[in-house]
């Protein structure tokens, strides 16, 4: 191939009603109640049950609070650029596909192979953590799983494959291949049971509060680390970030949903909302009721902090909601990432088998691929590696958004009648300014890790997609 079709077929951008012809088998079965719940359901997950323990401990102290407030601003932004473009191109696929029409083939590519990371790790994170707490709430009953199969690898502790995590994403994969519609009615309900349980946390940890423990608010910056001071709140709200990918989980199923134009940025805003409300309040109960110390490594830290302040009747209900909750999370993530997988396979960028839909217009086979590799990552990687590289690619979404609304608006052949991001330019700007200096804000190894998987994508696009798209 020459340098200059492959340049051309780089910059070569999907026609939008080609994607509506092709999405139109997909069934619209989705409405804003469902939205939102999905939301709910992937924004608050492990997120905030598992990550303002390991947050503080490792970051920011009390002052998590702050990186949950600053990581939900940037968020917001983030969230209007993501209302537009999901008003304007309910396509599957989300930031892929709005990448793909805006800017042309190859940005859309890599920004949607970034987002693929964050569904695979982000659904290892999670199946990690609901292990955790699992495993938690059965040791209150006296059983234990052998050593080898209570975590991921790890030479020094004996594990070796953490089978609750895997049974969980592997549980999940079967119930995504059976239909929205039913997984829909099943998310409400769980998504309610879940912000019930956080309130009553918030409740019943406020007794257990020692002023205390938030003092200082805000730690000394240790020198040489990214803990303490300003540094440790902003590294604290870019390991936070991940969270937010429930914005792109929603979207990626735009070609599901009814009256997408009113339904999507109602279903992103209404997400951001609840979910920044929920994280702050857990957050501050629990770096009030022990010092925040006591959180590292513990991948179930409301639990664990019920359990020792004597409300274990409380922690037990908390840790089988936290089961429930993170459930969901895992059925979000799952269908969003399948989703992404099949655009992939439809564009023809991976192979087309990916792109099949069963009789009931379902991707099974792109479900089927996620659930497999998702099982291999919790499986296999610890948490606290997870938990470092989680956000990035959602980062990278977020600065291509902001951009690609810049670009929309020029656009005549595209319907943008629906909801407009206020402020413009002003505020599509600050959205991917804000995004990328988070994302500068990372470790250095998370940074390398997330530098060596674009590159793989690009050595993807070079000798598969280029030539089959």
């Amino acid at each position: 191939m020459s340098q200059l079709k492959l340049w051309q077929k780089m910059i070569r951008r999907e026609n939008p009603s080609s994607y509506a012809d092709k999405d139109g088998k997909l069934q619209p079965v989705l409405g804003k109640r469902e939205m939102i719940a999905m939301g709910i359901g992937t924004v608050v997950g492990a997120g905030v049950f598992t990550m303002p323990g390991i947050v503080a401990a490792e970051y920011a102290g009390p002052a998590v609070v702050i990186s949950f407030v600053i990581a939900a601003l940037i968020a917001g932004l983030s969230a209007l650029a993501y209302s537009e473009l999901a008003s304007a191109m309910p396509f599957a696929g989300s930031i892929y596909s709005w990448a793909n029409v805006i800017f042309g083939e190859f940005i859309g590519w890599i920004a949607g192979w970034a987002i693929l990371a964050e569904y695979l790790i982000a659904l290892a994170l999670v199946s990690s953590a609901w292990s955790s707490y699992f495993q938690g709430f059965l040791a209150s009953f006296g059983f234990e799983l052998p050593k080898f199969f209570q975590a991921s690898f790890n030479l020094a502790k004996g594990t070796g494959f953490d089978l609750f995590g895997a049974i969980a994403i592997l549980v999940v994969g079967v119930l995504a291949s059976r239909g929205l519609r039913n997984i829909a009615r099943i998310e409400n309900w769980l998504v309610v049971g879940k912000i019930a349980v956080i309130i009553i946390f918030i409740v019943v940890g406020a007794t257990a509060v020692q002023v205390k423990n938030w003092l200082p608010f805000i730690p000394h910056h240790q020198t040489g680390t990214h803990f303490g001071g300003i540094t440790g709140i902003i590294a604290g709200a870019t390991q936070i970030f991940f969270s937010y990918i429930g914005f792109d989980t929603i979207a990626a199923n735009s070609a599901e949903v009814k009256n997408p134009q009113k339904t999507m940025p109602q279903a992103i805003v209404g997400t951001l909302v609840i979910a920044t409300a929920l994280f702050v309040g857990v957050a501050a109960i629990l770096t009030g009721m022990y010092p925040y110390e006591k959180f590292a490594g513990n991948a179930e830290p409301a639990a664990w902090a019920l359990r020792e302040s004597g409300h274990l009747l409380t922690a037990n209900l908390l840790s089988v909601v936290a089961l429930v909750g993170m459930f969901s999370g895992l059925v979000a993530l799952l269908i969003g990432g399948s989703r992404l997988v099949y655009s992939f396979g439809r564009d023809g960028l991976m192979p087309r088998q990916l792109a099949q839909l069963d009789n009931a217009g379902l991707p099974k086979v792109a479900t089927g691929i996620i659930t497999a590799i998702a099982i291999i990552l919790g499986g296999v990687f610890p948490i606290d590696m997870l938990a470092n590289l989680v956000s990035a690619g959602t980062l990278i979404a977020f600065i291509v958004a902001g951009l690609a609304v810049l670009k929309l608006r020029k656009r005549a052949d595209i319907d943008h009648s629906g909801y407009k991001m206020p402020w413009y330019p002003v505020l599509p700007i600050l959205a991917a300014l804000a995004a990328f200096l988070l994302l500068c804000s990372l470790n250095t190894t998370a940074i390398y890790l997330t530098v060596g998987w674009l590159v793989i994508g690009f050595i993807v696009y070079l000798f598969y997609g280029s030539h089959h798209s």
